[in-house]
């Protein structure tokens, strides 16, 4: 008598991952669809020899839908969207491995895999001119104004100028990199009357200068590692005569008279000349005509 027993096989395994916990490491500049984790390193595997189902899910709201899976059963990791470092550097994901679809009647067995995503700042951004603006609340944009001083013409400044809103200075956005600044003249310096110091940027005079046109000087700032990062500011430098007098008033004391109930604007008049309105006057023996 033969019997023929057949066994029946019994969904009481669960998917295991080989690793549970997976930490990976991102470039910033990483382009959009290049694999980041790959299958063979997240693939779960199921004794029952049941179909793995994966889904996978950021705990970070503000991450959510940087990265996503191949598909349903393939668990590669692929980055879906460009990443900034300065909105996230470090995020967590969930990778959940099922025997059953999602929404199965039947009893399902999970496991879970952690993966944790370090974002490593790129070489992404040329110098920053300081000081700066942010534009619009975007921290990866700064907008600096010009720089702008004077010198008196005939006359030579051995001197480091002063500038406003202060000296040239740039750094490397990109502050994980830190690059070394490099600064360079690249336009507007007629006669090399000026120079800028490639390390510290500090602007000096090479000659006196004999006329009293001004000076629109461009300075490149350049990373010493990559030139092609590079940003480039505007100096105006004035020419005028040397200032030998400081500026005075005419009188020691002004006098006015304010009238009460009067709305804002109004004039205040000569306390000895109710008619006229207050006037405060200075004057200059460098500007003897003025």
């Amino acid at each position: 008598l033969q019997i023929l027993v057949t066994i029946l096989n019994e969904n009481d395994n669960s998917p295991v991952f080989e690793q549970p916990n997976l930490t990976a490491t991102v470039p910033e500049d990483t382009k959009v669809n290049a694999t980041i984790v790959a299958r063979g390193e997240l693939s779960a595997t199921d004794a029952d020899l049941d179909t793995i189902y994966y889904e996978l899910t950021a705990t970070a709201q503000d991450t959510d839908g940087y990265f996503a899976i191949k598909g349903v059963n393939n668990p590669e990791i692929y980055l879906q969207k460009a990443l900034d470092y300065d909105k996230f550097n470090l995020t967590t994901l969930l990778l959940y491995a099922r025997d059953r679809p999602v929404g199965s009647q039947e009893v399902t067995n999970t496991a879970t895999a952690t993966i944790s995503i370090a974002v490593e700042q790129s070489d992404t951004r040329a110098p920053w001119f300081l000081p700066c603006a942010f534009l619009h609340a975007d921290a990866s944009v700064c907008i600096s104004s010009p720089y702008a001083g004077r010198v008196n013409i005939s006359e030579m400044s051995t001197d480091p100028l002063v500038l406003e809103p202060g000296p040239i200075y740039a750094v490397d956005p990109d502050y994980t990199i830190n690059d070394r600044i490099t600064y360079s003249i690249v336009g507007g310096n007629t006669d090399d009357v000026f120079s800028v110091d490639a390390d510290t940027g500090n602007l000096t005079m090479n000659k006196i200068v004999t006329s009293p046109d001004s000076f629109l000087l461009q300075v490149m700032a350049a990373q010493v590692s990559n030139i092609r990062k590079y940003s480039v500011a505007s100096v105006e430098i004035k020419v005028i005569n040397k200032s030998l007098y400081p500026p005075y008033f005419e009188k020691e004391i002004y006098k006015g008279t304010a009238f009460v109930g009067l709305p804002a604007g109004s004039f205040v008049y000569q306390a000895e000349d109710p008619s006229s309105p207050l006037v405060i006057t200075a004057a200059d023996e460098d500007f003897p005509d003025v």
